[in-house]
C-alpha cells in the first residue's frame, strides 16, 4: 500500500489538533496475492518499484502510479517447487543499485532475481526456514539468517556459498551487515555474534539479554549496534566492549523491532529538539513493541524522548524516511501511523483492512508501502 506524502506539509510546524486521516482514495491497494503479504520492499534506485513477499509461494514486482491510475500488472516471481509445505516468502532485500531482489522462503531456500523477474540463482544450504537476508553495501555478498542456527554468505555472482558460520544454538532471528565483511546475527539462543567473512573465530559474543533477541542493527557509522529482545529491553553494543554500553527500559511488552534514524543534513538527527537539547552528536533510536508503543530514544544516553500511542494491538514494523523527519509505524491493529520525529506529533493515520507486517518508506520519501494480512499491498502518497 503506498501514500503521497506532501513535502510542503512537513515544513510547517507539526498540528496539535486531530491527525490527518488518510482517505482511501489517496492509497493504492495492489492486490493479487492469494495469501497474507509479509514482506514489502521499494527499490533503492527506482522510486516507483516496489517488491512484495507473500504466503502464496509468490514475490511481485509492482511498478506503483504516483496517483491512483490504473496499477499495472506485477511480475509474478514464482517461489515454486520448494522443499516442503511451507510456501511463505518471507524476507526481501534489493541490492544497492537496485538491479538485483534477494528473497529468503520458509523452506530454507535463498534466491535472486533480477529487476525483469529473472530467476537468476536458487541457493540451497540451510535446513530451515530464512528469517533474515540482507546485501552487503558493495552490493557483493549476501548474508541469510536461518532457524536451522546458522549464517551463510553467498556469492551473489555464481550462486554459490561464500562461508556457513555454525555459532548459534537456535533459531536465528536477524542479521545485519556492520561494513561490506563484517555482520552481526542474533538469535533466540540469547546472544550476539560479529562476525566477519573469511574468519572462523566470531570477533564478539555479546551475553546480557535474558530472553530471545529479536532484531539487531547497526547505526549509520557502523559505531553502534542496537538489540531488541523479548526481556523488553534494548541494548547498544559498541567493538570496543564486551558489556552493552547503555540498556534502555520503557516498554512493558516484548520489542518487536528498532530502527536508526537515517543520518540527514535537514532531518531530526541535527539541530534543536523540542527540548531543547542538540541533537547533532544523538543517535536516534525507535524501537515498536508488543505494548501497542513505539518509542524515540536518545540512544547513547538511553532518553526516552517520546512515546508514541495510537495503536490498540502490537506494533510489528516502524519505518523512517530518508530526512528522519517522519515515522511510519504498523500493526495488527490493521493501522498505520505517520509520526513528526521532532515533536511526536501524530500527523497522519490510515485504517487498513488488515494486519500490518511491514511499512516501508520509498528511497525519496514520496511513497510509503504497508502490507497486510488480507493479501493487499498498499501505497499511500507523501
Amino acid at each position: 500500500m503506498g501514500v503521497n506524502i506532501e513535502s510542503k506539509q512537513e515544513d510547517r510546524p507539526p498540528p496539535a489538533k486531530e491527525p490527518k486521516i488518510i482517505d482511501p482514495s489517496e492509497a493504492v491497494i495492489l492486490t493479487g496475492h492469494h495469501s497474507e503479504v509479509f514482506s514489502c520492499s521499494w527499490n533503492p534506485v527506482v522510486s516507483n518499484l516496489l517488491a512484495s513477499g507473500s504466503g502464496d509461494a509468490t514475490a511481485r514486482l509492482w511498478k506503483v502510479p504516483d496517483d491512483n491510475s490504473e496499477v499495472t500488472e506485477p511480475i509474478v516471481l514464482n517461489h515454486l517447487p520448494n522443499l516442503n509445505d511451507s510456501k511463505d516468502v518471507t524476507t526481501l532485500d534489493w541490492n544497492p543499485s537496485g538491479t538485483l531482489l534477494a528473497s529468503g522462503s520458509y523452506d530454507g531456500q535463498a534466491r535472486i532475481w533480477t529487476q525483469k523477474g529473472q530467476l537468476r540463482f536458487v541457493m540451497e544450504q540451510h535446513r530451515g526456514p530464512i528469517f533474515s537476508l540482507k546485501w552487503n553495501m558493495k552490493g557483493d555478498l549476501v548474508l541469510s539468517g536461518s532457524a536451522d542456527t546458522t549464517t551463510v554468505v553467498w556469492d551473489p555472482k555464481t550462486g554459490e556459498m561464500k562461508q556457513q558460520f555454525e555459532l548459534h544454538s537456535l533459531a536465528i532471528l536477524d542479521v545485519d551487515w556492520m561494513d561490506n565483511t563484517t555482520f552481526a546475527s542474533c538469535s533466540s539462543d540469547k546472544t550476539i555474534y560479529v562476525c566477519r567473512v573469511g574468519s572462523t573465530k566470531p570477533l564478539k559474543k555479546w551475553v546480557g539479554h535474558e530472553d530471545e533477541i529479536n532484531a539487531v542493527r547497526w547505526d549509520p557509522s557502523g559505531k553502534y549496534l542496537a538489540s531488541c529482545s523479548d526481556d523488553m529491553t534494548t541494548k547498544i553494543w559498541s567493538l570496543d566492549s564486551d558489556q552493552p554500553i547503555q540498556e534502555i527500559r520503557g516498554h512493558y511488552l516484548q520489542i518487536y523491532t528498532l530502527q536508526w534514524a537515517p543520518l540527514s543534513s535537514s532531518g531530526s538527527d541535527s539541530g534543536t529538539m523540542e527540548n531543547g537539547s542538540s541533537s547533532s552528536s544523538r543517535r536516534l533510536l525507535a524501537t515498536g513493541s508488543f505494548d501497542a508503543t513505539i518509542r524515540v530514544w536518545d540512544a547513547l544516553t538511553g532518553t526516552c524522548l517520546h512515546v508514541l500511542k495510537n495503536h490498540a494491538e502490537a506494533v510489528y514494523s516502524i519505518s523512517f524516511s530518508p530526512d528522519a523527519r517522519l515515522l511510519a509505524s504498523g500493526s495488527f491493529d490493521e493501522i498505520l501511523n505517520v509520526w513528526d520525529v521532532k515533536s511526536g506529533a501524530l500527523q497522519k493515520t490510515f485504517r487498513a483492512d488488515g494486519g500490518i507486517f511491514e511499512v516501508h518508506f520509498n528511497k525519496d520519501g514520496s511513497k510509503l508501502a504497508a502490507c497486510t494480512s488480507n493479501r493487499q499491498v498498499k501505497k499511500e502518497k507523501y
